[in-house]
């Protein structure tokens, strides 16, 4: 099996997402998940029954069993979850399901993600990889965590903080044209944002991602199959994931600590473009899981679609950021400062809509589409999408 095995394998036929203010969705995350596999499967025009495989990502109790017994699936072959915190494996999780399907384990596969708050409680407080290792540090939040690293980058690295601004003017400027975006019709300026209240230093108000209740699904078979369900599936190009070497969840001891976790020891961002066969100059779009702004830079950074230190304000403008004519359209959707925050399995279902063209901010011709997932977590993963022609 060779390292370009995936290449073309598998691809997306269909997708939902739908998100709810948090604590306000009217249903729990089972009965969301099955509305999210249902409304796929009608867009792949698939029967949910036909539904094969399950792929999860980042916990919940409602596992391929559970959801295939409540659609009747014909029969389960492929049940599995994502482990990682953070989003991290938000993008592996897409992979897996290639993986299911390229090996022969699997037909048609469902990747879903649910969240109520009234299921899962709210997220900002220490949870999963918050153990003794940061508690008696005082660090109890995402929010703190990664402010220490983003920090780091400004200070340490020289990246400076209009970069970081940039991606959140860009998220708030695209969901000015997503109708279904949380901050629709609530414009974001450099004003307004620099003079929002600060929630743990460098982090300001809105460089923090939001929290929804809500669900994803997305849907993936063999190639020649999509091929005659999609008239524009989204094939999978390649995946990657991974961990830092010798630490992994202990993500404080990164010795590259002003990173997001891709490049370096992890290698995830390497073997990504290894395996793609394609250069970051070949990306035409990005979604990348910003749950707070600094990290989605440094996972920017980290895939070399930017320069590293001071360069790196040259490149992160909103100019460049905003589609349809920035050199690299990001977050096309509002991303999760601005769109939805649903384990930031919605960016997944934007890069999807890029391929197809159909995207509220779509950018001319796009080929390629790279999903970037949790940034400065203990697993990461990035995957790309692309038309049938790349191939």
């Amino acid at each position: 099996m060779t390292d370009t095995f995936l290449r073309g394998a598998a691809a997306v036929v269909g997708v939902s997402e739908f998100h709810y203010k948090r604590g306000e969705s009217p249903d729990g995350e089972l009965r969301m998940t099955l509305r999210a596999i249902v409304e796929a499967a009608a867009d792949a025009g698939v029967s949910p029954r036909d539904i094969d495989g399950f792929v999860s990502y980042g916990g919940g109790e409602n596992d391929g069993t559970v959801v295939g017994a409540s659609l009747m699936s014909h029969r389960i072959r492929w049940s599995n979850m994502i482990w990682g915190g953070g989003g991290g494996g938000a993008a592996a999780a897409i992979t897996n399901a290639a993986v299911a399907i390229a090996a022969g384990q699997a037909q048609c596969v469902v990747v879903y993600r649910a969240m109520a708050q009234h299921d899962s409680g709210r997220l900002g407080y220490a949870r999963h990889h918050f153990d003794g290792h940061m508690l008696p540090h005082g660090v109890g939040s995402p929010a703190q965590a990664c402010a220490l690293r983003t920090r780091r980058m400004l200070d340490h690295d020289g990246v400076p903080e209009s970069a970081v601004r940039a991606l959140v003017l860009a998220d708030y400027f695209h969901a000015q044209q997503n109708p279904d975006a949380a901050a629709f019709g609530r414009p974001l300026d450099e004003p307004a944002y620099e003079a929002s209240r600060m929630i743990v230093e460098p982090y300001r108000l809105y460089d923090c991602s939001r929290e929804n209740d809500g669900a994803v699904a997305l849907i993936l078979v063999a190639a020649d199959r999509a091929e005659k369900l999609h008239p524009n599936p989204a094939y999978v190009l390649a995946g990657a994931q991974g961990a830092m070497g010798g630490y992994a969840t202990d993500t404080e001891n990164d010795p590259d600590y002003s990173s997001a976790g891709f490049s370096g020891s992890s290698g995830v961002a390497e073997t990504l473009w290894k395996n793609a066969g394609l250069g970051p100059d070949q990306v035409d779009v990005a979604q990348v899981y910003e749950n707070f702004s600094g990290s989605g830079v440094a996972a920017l950074i980290d895939h070399s679609l930017c320069p590293p230190g001071a360069e790196a304000g040259k490149v992160m403008t909103v100019e460049n950021l905003t589609a349809p004519h920035g050199l690299l359209p990001v977050n096309t959707s509002g991303g999760n400062l601005a769109d939805s925050f649903v384990n930031g399995m919605g960016l997944a279902v934007e890069a999807v809509r890029q391929v197809r063209g159909t995207s509220t901010n779509q950018v001319p011709d796009a080929k390629v589409s790279l999903f970037i997932g949790g940034p400065m977590a203990a697993l990461s993963s990035s995957i790309l999408l692309c038309t049938r022609d790349v191939l």
